[in-house]
């Protein structure tokens, strides 16, 4: 079976023992999770807790900042566009590697405001490395990984975005202690030291890890499959009011500060490292079906929280529970994929691949709707959080739905 490493076919040697493949698949797990750190959890994230001192250093106006976090959310869309095409052209594990460089170059070029346009290109390539590395990272460990332990696998890969999220949580307000300046350099070298760390650590690529569009278009997408992407892109909707929106809402609209809101942004990290590793578990044991039901249900409650009641408690439930579902929701969507399409691999890839665009561009779409809400409510917070839950809602009302016409049928 794939599971243990596919170069040994080519290798004279004996076949790893069962304990050898574990620490091998944990090993490529590290890597993946250290890409989606620096991809996703830290070149998204970390922006979150600094757009209050982009703001009051005067770097850019308040609307100029929404729109240049909005950037980054474009960057994401083009890189789930282009990362199987990277991927056919240079390798994925080359491409795995060039975007963790270019991750951190981007932060490094982010250290001083030259102008908007600037800013703007490097906040989108720094959206575009998160896409590439979404897309390639899963497909290029899963392979050599049992399937009995693709969730717990996955959810390790994906606790690096919250493992990012808790990090820029913690390390900007120290970083913005020093200034600016210094924090986007801060975020740099660490991005810089995990790039190197995992380096070596990335499975030796087979012939069949690249993905062909041409074998992929020959097999029948299943219905449930086809709504698993509008269901994928209404939870990115979702997801939008609290990575966006939810430390200026703290430190600007309750008027509680950058203190404040930089601690329900470490809350949201700590549930988004947690979140991956629950969901995937639950997913091996239960089932993905009904897990990511169950997903969609809670995480409904979670964004509508802040718009019943704005109390500490409250805040904290919404942000732990929101945050964990960010990347807890990629295993289940990706385990689901698998039990949809369980015959072909170049499917699943396909199908995965389209459910990464479908949630980049449900989310880029939602993010500049937002922004232009915010901007045209006088800064209504609240409105983001309900229109958010009502997209979750939605999600859930497709899956009922698909379920009672199986039923019927």
């Amino acid at each position: 079976m794939a599971e243990v490493n596919a170069d040994t076919k080519h290798d004279a040697r004996p076949h790893p023992r069962p304990g050898s493949a574990s620490r091998q698949t944990w090993r490529y797990a590290f890597a993946g999770l250290s890409a989606s750190l620096v991809g996703l959890g830290l070149a998204r994230f970390s922006y979150t807790p600094l757009i209050p001192a982009l703001i009051a250093a005067k770097w850019f106006s308040a609307s100029d900042v929404v729109y240049l976090g909005v950037a980054n959310l474009a960057g994401y869309l083009a890189g789930a566009l282009a990362a199987r095409a990277v991927a056919t052209r240079i390798g994925a594990v080359n491409a795995l590697r060039a975007m963790m460089l270019l991750a951190t170059l981007s932060f490094l070029a982010s250290s001083a405001p030259v102008s908007f346009t600037w800013f703007f290109a490097w906040r989108f390539l720094s959206g575009l490395t998160g896409g590439i590395i979404m897309v390639l990272a899963a497909s290029v460990i899963l392979p050599h990984t049992l399937p009995a332990r693709r969730g717990i696998v996955g959810g390790v890969i994906f606790a690096g975005v919250g493992l990012g999220v808790a990090a820029s949580g913690t390390l900007v307000p120290l970083l913005l202690q020093q200034g600016l300046q210094q924090s986007w350099y801060g975020l740099g070298v660490l991005s810089a030291v995990l790039t190197l760390a995992s380096w070596w650590n990335w499975p030796k690529e087979a012939k069949t890890d690249t993905p062909s569009s041409h074998h992929a278009k020959q097999h029948h997408t299943p219905t449930a499959a086809r709504a698993l992407l509008i269901q994928y892109g209404l939870n990115a909707v979702a997801l939008v009011p609290h990575m966006v929106f939810l430390v200026d809402f703290v430190a600007r609209g309750l008027g509680q500060g950058i203190a404040a809101g930089s601690g329900y942004w470490v809350l949201y990290g700590l549930g988004a490292i947690v979140g991956p590793l629950v969901t995937g578990h639950l997913g091996d044991r239960s089932g993905f079906g009904p897990a990511l039901r169950a997903a969609f249900l809670i995480e409904a409650a979670a964004v509508l929280l802040p718009t019943v009641s704005t109390a500490p408690v409250s805040l904290i439930v919404s942000s732990i529970v929101v945050g964990g579902f960010t990347p807890g929701i990629v295993p289940l969507v990706l385990g689901r994929i698998h039990e949809l399409v369980p015959h072909s691999s170049e499917q699943q890839r396909a199908t995965w691949s389209h459910a990464t665009t479908s949630f980049a561009l449900f989310q880029a779409a939602a993010a500049y709707g937002f922004s232009w809400i915010y901007a045209n409510t006088g800064g209504d917070y609240l409105v983001l959080f309900a229109l958010g839950g009502g997209a979750v809602v939605l999600a859930l009302a497709i899956d009922l739905g698909l379920a009672l016409t199986a039923r019927k049928a």
